[in-house]
């Protein structure tokens, strides 16, 4: 019946199986469904296997006590043999009583002959004849002689037979002792057996105790699947009513995507101009940037020079004051200087006039960029409205801004060098001046050169200062015009986040139109699948609960048979404990006849003694008998 329930539930199990797997939608119910079918397969084989074992374990118990009555009945065969022993003991002690006493008899008869024989041989030694009364008493000792001799034999074979008897109470000691041991290695085996069987059952105790706790687990999870099914007929209502709801949601999210993907194209359009004219802005800029470092970098190697012919200069002031004949010299070297330097300075003036030309031209760009920048600004401060909230991209363009600074602040230090180099090279002129004006009687022709010289400086010095200014005039428009860039930039930015973010919302939109038509499909077939699902459901609990009442009842057998078990294991204990205690006296016992086999084989040495040392005086005896005769 077992076994026919068991394949039915099985064949229900499988039925239910193919029925569900092509349902996505149950397909975490069909799973909780496996892990309780794999459940109740796994505690019918555990109950197989424990019953299995209990059966087992009851043959090893039959068979454990049939050895231990075997061991009761040897046993008690042993004491029979013990007590039969005992007895032959007793015999053996009487028989050497009686023979000491034959022997007491014997010494005083032999001393009785002896005193015969004594008085024989005195009167064989006075050489008297022999009576008639005499004759008769010789007569008389031969026939004590034959008697004596009779009872020696006696004597002799009643000592081979205890002899040999005592050699057989030393085999039967030594086959008690061997099955002594044999019985104490039997009883020391069921003892180990008994042990296993405990620990087996305490094994199975805890796996009983685990199955318990399965099939309370698997009776929760099979109220929790009912509950579950509860849930999912509502949700399944709930979800038709959100369907619902969702298409209204869907139209009105079309709509709106409509309108934002004709707003996107606008904003794209208009991104696209603008970066347009940012990218045409940054090329001229990057232009501009590269004239001013060419200017900048000439205008460094200008004060290089410069630099180096004041150097040129102090070492020919050196060599005037060494010697004054080869001043006229130098002062005609230093005009030709002059002259060169007078050129350069009708070059550097051409160099300025281009440069306020360029400087001009630059200027009438900027008020064109400035006014196509006020138009762009009227075009994007509408973008500007929607994409205010992106912070992160203005961060970026203030650290753009910030290392731009810092190359203007880098440009500024250079130029602030060069002025401090221009006050140095000022406070070495009125150092020079005054030793030109010491020596000014010696050196009149070498100080109008060092005037000529520091005008010249002063030239320089007024044309670095213009410069300066045209420099800062030229960081002035280029910081106007990468403000407007990074604001172009930021805008440009801002519009193409816009879109991106309008794009992914469209794409996410449409994913959600997807998934709900195909959960709205899938939850329509979902809900007539379930209805029938709901109804097996509701049969295969039925079973499981039948199931499960029979599994309890079966636990319940098998605790029985459990406790019956460990009482016959006490019981078996209990016997195994007096067992050992009669193996104890068993013991005592054997060691007290071990001690009277010795008691007896020390007796049966000194009657041997004794015995040998008779046959000698009866020898002796004999052989003055015969020369007596």
């Amino acid at each position: 019946m077992e076994a026919t329930s068991l394949d039915a539930l099985e064949k229900d199990f499988q039925e239910v199986l193919t029925e569900l797997v092509g349902d996505k939608s149950l397909e975490r119910f069909r799973l909780e469904y496996e892990k309780l079918h794999r459940a109740l397969k796994k505690s019918n084989m555990q109950e197989k296997k424990l019953i299995k074992k209990c059966r087992e374990l009851n043959g090893e118990i039959v068979n454990n006590a049939a050895k231990v009555q075997t061991a009761l009945k040897l046993s008690q065969e042993d004491q029979t043999t013990i007590a039969s022993l005992k007895k032959e003991m007793e015999k053996a002690w009487k028989m050497v009583d009686a023979s000491h006493e034959k022997e007491i008899r014997a010494k005083e008869t032999i001393n009785q002959l002896k005193d015969e024989i004594t008085n024989l041989s005195r009167l064989v030694e006075q050489g008297a004849g022999l009576s008639v009364g005499q004759e008769n008493a010789m007569k008389e000792l031969v026939k004590v002689k034959e008697e004596l001799s009779r009872n020696n034999d006696e004597h002799e074979t009643n000592s081979r037979k205890d002899h040999a008897r005592m050699q057989e109470l030393h085999a039967k000691i030594a086959e008690m002792e061997e099955g002594k041991r044999v019985q104490a290695l039997e009883v020391q085996a069921l003892k180990d057996k008994l042990q296993l069987k405990a620990t087996e059952q305490e094994r199975e105790n805890r796996r009983k105790e685990r199955l318990d706790k399965e099939i309370k687990d698997v009776k929760v999870k099979l109220e929790r699947k009912s509950v579950e099914n509860i849930a999912l007929s509502t949700d399944v209502g709930r979800a038709t009513t959100q369907v619902q709801t969702l298409e209204k949601q869907l139209a009105d999210a079309q709509a709106t995507m409509e309108k934002y993907v004709r707003d996107y194209e606008t904003l794209y359009n208009r991104s696209q101009k603008l970066t347009e004219l940012l990218n045409d802005q940054n090329m001229q800029l990057e232009v501009e940037r590269r004239e001013f470092e060419l200017e900048i970098k000439a205008k460094t190697d200008d004060i290089t020079k410069l630099k180096l012919e004041k150097n040129m200069a102090e070492r020919r002031i050196d060599k005037e004051k060494r010697n004054t004949q080869k001043v006229e010299g130098k002062l005609e070297d230093e005009w030709t200087n002059k002259l060169v330097l007078q050129t350069q300075l009708k070059s550097m003036q051409k160099d300025l006039d281009a440069d306020k030309r360029v400087e001009e031209a630059q200027k009438a760009e900027l008020d064109a960029l400035e006014r196509e920048r006020s138009i762009q600004i009227k075009a994007t401060q509408k973008a500007e409205e929607r994409v205010r909230q992106i912070c992160d991209d203005v961060k970026t363009n203030e650290r753009v801004a910030k290392n731009l600074e810092a190359e203007l602040n880098g440009y500024k230090q250079e130029a602030a060098k060069q002025r401090k180099l221009i006050y140095q090279l000022e406070k070495e002129r009125e150092k020079y001046g005054i030793e030109a004006s010491e020596q000014r009687n010696l050196f009149v022709q070498a100080q109008e050169e060092i005037k000529l010289k520091d005008m010249r400086m002063y030239e320089m010095q007024k044309k670095v200062t213009e410069g300066d200014v045209k420099l800062k005039q030229q960081q002035q428009l280029y910081e106007a015009v990468r403000s407007d860039r990074n604001l172009y930039s930021k805008n440009l930015i801002e519009s193409q986040d816009e879109i991106a973010e309008m794009k992914r919302k469209f794409k996410i939109i449409n994913h959600q139109i997807e998934q709900l038509k195909e959960e709205v499909s899938a939850k329509d077939h979902a809900l007539v699948k379930e209805h029938f699902d709901h109804q097996k459901v509701e049969k295969q609990r039925e079973q499981h609960k039948n199931e499960l009442a029979r599994l309890r009842t079966l636990l319940a057998t098998n605790e029985e048979t459990i406790n019956n078990q460990d009482a016959e294991i006490r019981k078996l204990t209990t016997m195994i404990r007096r067992m050992d205690d009669e193996a104890l006296e068993q013991k005592k016992e054997y060691d007290q006849v071990i001690n009277e086999r010795d008691i007896l084989g020390t007796q049966l040495i000194r009657r041997n003694d004794e015995l040998a040392l008779l046959y000698e005086k009866l020898k002796i005896q004999q052989s003055t008998l015969s020369k007596g005769r």
